[in-house]
């Protein structure tokens, strides 16, 4: 899925661009603090989303988008909670009010992601996958795939049922938001299992294939019912 983002002050890009780094299935093409620069710029190169700040000079985020002919989705970014209302109106994906966190803006990103699949499709879309990003390389991973994961630090661990591990810059928030919660539970600080998986389940340790996954202590009571 391709973006771009507008906001006429430069440090609330970054923070959409350091946030948009980390969501495998979207990439920001170009930011704009020039609103007016932005409109050429769709013109030309149509994209699927914007993230749109509200008050800006000259122009409005609402009017930009009222003025284009081609409309993308869009998530509009804001220090203003007044303007929600009309932005629905202009069909919004999501309302984001400034400062938001990278699980809310991960959030905004999904809606944005399956309205663009239903799009594409005529039939129902069904996610059974998910792009992760390892180095330099996106690796597809089944949901099926995934035994287990494991944080350390800023990085998270995906053991596979085919005895690899794949390493990735997440964090246990980054990897439980991006995550189906009907599949995927967390039973330690440092521990996410698929609930497929388990073969056994002890007070204070889970049993997969032959894999021990420590139950901590938080989490014990919720993960034996």
């Amino acid at each position: 899925m391709r973006a771009i983002a507008i906001d006429d002050e430069p440090l609330a890009l970054e923070v959409i661009r350091s946030h948009t780094g980390k969501v495998p299935f979207l990439e920001l093409t170009a930011c704009f603090t020039d609103a007016f620069k932005a409109i050429d710029h769709l013109v030309k190169e149509p994209v699927d989303l914007l993230f749109l700040d509200i008050k800006m000079p000259d122009i409005s985020g609402l009017e930009l988008m009222d003025s284009l002919q081609q409309k993308p989705m869009v998530i509009f970014t804001t220090a203003y909670s007044e303007h929600a209302v009309q932005s629905y109106e202009l069909n919004a994906v999501d309302y984001l009010l400034k400062p938001f966190a990278f699980t809310r803006f991960l959030k905004a990103c999904h809606k944005a992601n399956e309205l663009l699949q239903v799009k594409h499709s005529s039939k129902p879309v069904t996610a059974d996958s998910i792009f992760i990003k390892s180095g330099y390389e996106q690796i597809k991973i089944n949901y099926s795939e995934i035994l287990f994961l494991e944080s350390g630090g800023n990085y998270m661990s995906f053991i596979l049922a085919d005895g690899r591990t794949i390493l990735s810059r997440l964090t246990m928030t980054d990897t439980l938001a991006l995550l189906p919660a009907t599949q995927f539970v967390r039973v330690h600080r440092s521990y996410i299992v698929n609930k497929l998986k388990i073969d056994r389940a002890e007070r204070h340790q889970l049993h997969i294939g032959q894999q021990k996954v420590p139950v901590g202590a938080a989490y014990n009571t919720s993960i034996l019912k």
